[in-house]
C-alpha cells in the first residue's frame, strides 16, 4: 500500500488494485494514519495496517459538493434524530398563541382521530424513502446492505438488527430507505422498520415517521404487519433497543439478547421467520461516553431510560462534534430461521427458538466479521 503522490491523501492498494483509503488531514504517513483511526476504534497500534482501508474515509473522486451534500444530509438526519421532535412540538404549542390557533387545534383534533393509523400499517411514501438525501447519507460512510439468503415473498419475517449503536444509522438507512437497494436485492419483500412507539405520539413528526415506513414496536402493530397485511412482510426490530446504546463503543461488538425474547414469541404466535442482521462499523461511527456502573451519570441516564423508554447518549464525533466519523458500515441479512405457527407458545418452545436465534447470529457475526473490516480475533459479546 503506498501513497499516491506528494499531495495526495489517497492510498493504492497494490493487491485490489483500487484506491482503498484517504487520510485525515491531520495525519502524513500511513503510521500516523494508522494511529488515528484505531485510537477513534479504540483498538492498540499493534493493528495491522489493513485497518486503515477498511474504516478510512473514501473520497478520492469526490467533488466538493458531493462532500458537502453528503455532510448535509447526515447533518439533517442527525437533528432530525436530535430536535425534531422538540421543535414540532414547540411549534405547535407556539401557534396557538398566535392568530393561527386554528391551524394547531385542526390537526390536533384530526391526529386523535387518527391516533392508531400508526399500528394499522401507517402511511408509507415511497417518494420519502426514495429522497435523494439518503444516497448523500449512505455515500458518507458509506453503507451497504448485503444478502446472504433469498427471503420468501409468500412467507412473512421478523429481522433481528444489532447491534443498535448511538442511533442505529445502519437500520434506518437500510430498512428506513431505499438507498441501500433493499427492493432490488430482495424482491417481493417490504421493510417494515419498528421504532418507538412515542414518536407517532408526537404531532407533525408522526407524519414524516410513518412516510419512510417505520411502525411503532408495539404489540398491535406488530399483529397487524404479521397478520393484516398480506405476505413479504420483513419486519425490523432493533433488538437491543436503549440498554444496547449505552454499551456502544468503537472496536467493541457488544448485543443485549440474554433476557429480550418478546420478538421470538410473537414470531411464533404469527408463524413468523427469524432473520439476524448484524451491522459491521456501527459502533464505530460515534465515541460514547461511558460512565461507570453507579456512577451519577449512569443512574441518570438508566432513570431516564424507565422513564422515556430511550436512553440519552453522550457523544462525539468529528466536525462540531455531531458529526459521524466516516466509517463504513456493512449490514449483513442472514439465513431466515424457520418458526412454525402456536396460538400459545410454551415458554420452553420460546426459549428454544431463543437459543437458534443467537446461535444463528453468532455464526453470522463469525462468518462475515473478516468480509466486514474485523480481524479472526473479534468476539461478539452477548449480555
Amino acid at each position: 500500500m503506498v501513497r499516491l503522490s506528494t499531495n495526495s491523501n489517497a492510498l493504492w492498494d497494490s493487491q485490489e488494485g483500487v484506491v482503498c483509503a484517504c487520510f485525515p488531514d491531520n495525519c502524513k504517513t500511513v503510521l500516523d494514519a494508522t494511529c488515528h483511526w484505531t485510537a477513534i476504534l479504540g483498538l492498540g497500534v499493534s493493528s495491522n495496517l489493513g485497518l486503515l482501508g477498511k474504516v478510512a474515509v473514501m473520497k478520492q473522486g469526490k467533488t466538493r459538493w458531493k462532500c458537502f451534500l453528503e455532510n448535509i444530509g447526515v447533518l439533517q438526519w442527525i437533528l432530525t434524530f436530535l430536535l425534531f421532535g422538540l421543535v414540532c412540538i414547540g411549534l405547535m404549542v407556539f401557534l396557538l398563541f398566535t392568530s393561527l390557533w386554528p391551524l394547531p387545534t385542526l390537526y390536533f383534533i384530526w391526529q386523535l382521530k387518527d391516533w392508531h393509523t400508526p399500528e394499522r400499517g401507517g402511511r408509507r411514501s415511497a417518494f420519502v424513502r426514495k429522497w435523494k438525501v439518503w444516497q448523500h447519507v449512505r455515500d458518507y460512510f458509506p453503507m451497504k446492505l448485503v444478502k446472504t439468503a433469498e427471503l420468501n415473498p409468500n412467507r412473512n419475517y421478523i429481522l433481528g438488527c444489532h447491534p443498535h449503536g448511538v442511533m442505529s444509522m445502519g437500520a434506518f438507512t437500510s430498512f428506513g430507505t431505499e438507498a441501500c437497494g433493499f427492493k432490488d436485492i430482495f424482491p417481493g419483500i417490504r421493510s417494515c422498520l419498528c421504532i418507538l412507539g412515542c414518536i407517532f405520539k408526537i404531532p407533525l413528526y408522526r407524519e414524516y415517521a410513518m412516510a419512510t415506513g417505520c411502525y411503532p414496536v408495539s404489540k398491535p402493530s406488530l399483529e397487524y404487519l404479521l397478520s393484516k397485511s398480506g405476505n413479504g412482510n420483513a419486519v425490523v426490530i432493533v433488538i437491543g433497543g436503549a440498554a444496547e446504546s449505552l454499551l456502544s463503543r468503537p472496536g467493541i461488538n457488544t448485543v443485549v439478547m440474554k433476557q429480550r425474547k418478546g420478538f421470538v414469541r410473537v414470531a411464533l404466535e404469527f408463524g413468523a421467520d427469524l432473520v439476524p442482521v448484524y451491522s459491521y462499523g456501527e459502533n464505530n461511527i460515534f465515541r460514547q461516553v461511558i460512565f461507570s456502573e453507579g456512577s451519577l451519570g449512569w443512574r441518570l441516564q438508566h432513570l431516564f431510560k424507565r422513564i422515556m423508554g430511550f436512553a440519552p447518549c453522550l457523544f462525539v464525533g468529528e466536525h462540531c462534534f455531531w458529526m459521524p466519523y466516516h466509517c463504513p458500515v456493512t449490514t449483513v441479512v442472514g439465513c431466515p430461521l424457520a418458526v412454525p405457527k402456536r396460538c400459545s407458545p410454551s415458554q420452553e418452545e420460546v426459549d428454544h427458538y431463543h437459543g437458534l436465534y443467537i446461535e444463528a447470529l453468532v455464526k453470522l457475526f463469525h462468518e462475515h466479521k473478516a468480509s466486514c473490516g474485523l480481524s479472526d480475533t473479534h468476539k461478539l459479546q452477548i449480555v
